[in-house]
């Protein structure tokens, strides 16, 4: 199923020399609630990756460690004793006075930023959800939001063999899955919109604290409105409405010009990527996957993920805060959009070479759309938000890099790739060759072979 892209206003094309960003990186987990532990700058002023052969993009980096909660603690009697009771907004007047209204002490209204248009020709947006079985996909829809200041993508991937199990529903069977992508979305949109950005600018950690919270109750709440029996089967690769997730939240820093911030929140092999004009695509999340490789090695082996969503197991909300300069594109991913190309490069060639050949943002996401469902074999969806530059101005932007990209990556495995299916062909060819002259030659040949066993069966002398 398709989500619609929020409409682009035109704009002049943007400058062409994009700014440097800074990015931030995790640490070891300290504990179940982890705090801001150093501080690294980068020397040559690039990003750290998330993976350790990815391109580096460009920027100092601040570093902020990985969120590590596996369960709530419990809560403590005393401080909750100890906690002082709120006072009345508006206290009952004393000795019976008439109770009097001042304008100076009520309230200001809070105005959300998520309702704040943004400006035109400063954005490009849109997103989509393709599934392999209509009706059956297990990918929910990507959330997609922009606003003047703020901006989110957010994509959930139901985990099929995990979450095999069927459930009874309304609308019919539906795997633990599906149920769990969807589920997971709507309490992570909602939440969102009221989390972010928060007043106080509270440390990351805290937001994905809440998030892991709603995301736990929500997920406990919806298997028991299953109301499905305990089952009888128990597998560590089991689990109850599973489900990965991969989100971008960006905040616009008002103080400075073209910066933002950009926490990352996620769950599973999920990604999100930033994808800038000079550096090109960067993945952003760490896989939670047991045996842990670069994006190449991942594409070649299939491991178990090690960290996902799930009602009835422990699990973590990882978050990592970026400071980002404008233009830049951040892009939300499921594995069924990146997990079946031949290499990250690809990933990149796959964006970048659909972006320069569409008119508009919708016509970008029908490229996208066409060519991968033309080789994933998995649901797949995707959410993009570009800030700093409508669509055109981007695919000027991205022009040089394309170019690059082609010429130095894809290219000299695109022509290996063509010589090894030559090869592949002549081989094939030779094989059939040699299966017919094989039958040919023994044709030939069985006349002779067989001339006694022609005549009959052999003859037996008696006992």
């Amino acid at each position: 199923m398709n989500t619609g892209a929020p409409p682009v206003e035109p704009s002049p094309t943007a400058s062409t020399t994009p700014e440097p960003e800074t990015a931030t990186e995790p640490t070891a987990p300290q504990g179940p609630r982890a705090t801001p532990v150093h501080t690294a700058d980068s020397e040559d002023g690039t990003l750290p990756s998330a993976e350790p052969n990815i391109p580096r993009a460009e920027g100092e980096v601040t570093i902020e460690p990985v969120t590590v909660r596996l369960i709530d603690p419990p809560p403590d009697p005393a401080a909750a004793d100890a906690a002082p009771v709120a006072e009345k907004s508006n206290p009952e007047p004393m000795d019976g006075a008439a109770a009097t209204t001042d304008s100076t002490d009520e309230p200001t209204p809070h105005t959300s930023p998520w309702v704040s248009a943004s400006p035109a020709g400063e954005r490009v947006a849109f997103c989509f959800n393709l599934a392999k079985l209509a009706g059956q996909g297990e990918d929910a829809d990507p959330i997609l939001r922009g606003a003047r200041d703020v901006g989110l993508v957010a994509v959930f991937d139901g985990m099929g063999g995990a979450g095999g199990t069927t459930y009874p529903t309304t609308d019919g069977p539906r795997t633990g899955a599906y149920l769990a992508s969807r589920a997971v979305r709507d309490v992570v949109e909602r939440r969102m919109l009221d989390l972010f950005p928060a007043e106080d600018d509270p440390p990351g950690s805290a937001i994905a604290e809440k998030l892991h919270d709603s995301i736990e109750q929500a997920l406990r709440a919806r298997l028991v409105s299953l109301q499905t029996p305990p089952s009888m089967l128990r597998s560590k690769l089991l689990r109850a409405l599973p489900t990965t997730m991969a989100l971008a939240a960006v905040h616009r820093h008002a103080s400075v010009d073209g910066s933002w911030e950009c926490d990352l929140l996620w769950a599973g092999d999920s990604r999100i990527y930033l994808l800038r004009p000079r550096s090109g695509l960067a993945q952003l999340t760490t896989d939670d996957i047991r045996d842990q490789g670069d994006a190449m090695t991942n594409l070649r082996q299939d491991s178990v993920i090690s960290n996902a969503i799930s009602a009835d197991t422990a699990f973590v909300v990882n978050h990592r805060r970026l400071q980002l300069r404008t233009p830049f594109l951040i892009i939300a991913a499921t594995d069924g959009c990146f997990g079946y190309l031949p290499s990250p490069m690809h990933f990149e060639w796959l964006l970048l070479s659909t972006l320069q050949t569409a008119l508009d943002p919708e016509s970008w996401s029908a490229q996208l759309q066409a060519r991968i469902t033309a080789v994933s074999g998995d649901d797949s969806s995707m959410a993009v938000l570009g800030i700093g530059s409508d669509h055109q101005g981007f695919q000027s932007l991205l022009t040089e890099r394309t170019t690059d990209l082609e010429t130095r990556w894809v290219m000299p495995l695109e022509q290996l790739d063509g010589q090894v299916s030559d090869l592949e062909r002549q081989l094939d060819q030779l094989r059939r060759r040699q299966a017919q002259q094989t039958t040919e030659l023994w044709t030939a040949y069985r006349a002779d072979y067989e001339r006694y066993l022609a005549a009959g069966a052999p003859e037996t002398s008696a006992s």
